[in-house]
């Protein structure tokens, strides 16, 4: 669920091969428990399937999105979404709660998206969320960063993601007027629903778009084939790990 300006975003592909992303949602809404006559604002709300369980809880939500085919989307579903780069929230103590689900390791400056939701929330609002945390797919990273070096690429150029330690992220909250009451990393081992094909056609061009067109096919198999020995099963099944950072922060009465 990008919040990059300029983003490529297939509404359609991110269902197919991204299913898992809102599969691992189940704790993180635990957390945030929605209650009814809440207005609670969705930060990241891709095509709004999650979005969809807080207003049946009762909530009042709003939806944004940086991507524009992802606000059409949940818009679709009948949502009130908006476009709006996470980095540049327009709001001002509107929100009981803000919600994120692996949204926020997309969002660039940090410190920007963090002030953003200090200030929409009310004094005493809750920050409710779930992103990657350290060690994220890290063989998915090393195998595409090293066909890019390979072909001269600074690989650091395309790294999109964030993925901070729990240490870290309390630290950054805090900085921002959040007290922080809870903050965990937590293993994901996902097997890749449409294998390993298809989560490079969904998240890949982050790092093969800095090579020319041509070389783009075979990037994309030479970091397959570096990929088979580590997490290919003998069935043929593709298990990442993902690594979850999940939260949950109060805006502190003198915060924003």
């Amino acid at each position: 669920m990008s919040e990059q300006p300029g983003s490529k975003w297939n509404s359609k592909q991110y269902e197919e091969n991204a299913a898992y992303v809102v599969e691992m949602a189940g704790e993180v809404l635990e957390w945030l428990s929605p209650r009814p006559g809440q207005r609670i604002l969705d930060l990241g709300c891709g095509d709004g399937r999650l979005t969809l369980a807080l207003l049946k809880a009762g909530a009042q939500v709003l939806a944004v999105d940086g991507s524009l085919e992802m606000v059409a989307a949940a818009r679709e579903r009948g949502l009130d979404a908006r476009a709006m780069q996470g980095q540049a929230l327009e709001f001002d103590l509107e929100f009981d709660a803000v919600f994120s689900n692996a949204a926020l390791h997309w969002m660039h400056p940090q410190q920007a998206m963090l002030a953003g939701v200090a200030r929409a929330l009310k004094p005493g609002g809750r920050f409710v969320a779930q992103m990657g945390g350290h060690g994220c797919a890290a063989p998915l990273i090393v195998a595409l960063s090293a066909v890019l070096e390979a072909r001269g690429v600074d690989a650091n150029q395309a790294m999109p993601w964030f993925f901070p330690t729990a240490d870290e992220y309390r630290g950054l909250l805090e900085a921002n007027g959040f007290a922080v009451g809870r903050i965990e990393l937590v293993p994901n081992p996902t097997r890749l629903p449409t294998g390993i094909e298809g989560w490079m056609d969904t998240f890949a061009h982050h790092f093969l778009d800095l090579l020319p067109p041509q070389e783009r096919p075979a990037a994309r198999d030479q970091a397959i084939s570096f990929l088979k020995p580590a997490i290919r099963d003998r069935e043929g099944n593709w298990t990442v790990d993902f690594v979850g950072l999940r939260f949950e922060a109060v805006r502190e009465t003198n915060g924003g």
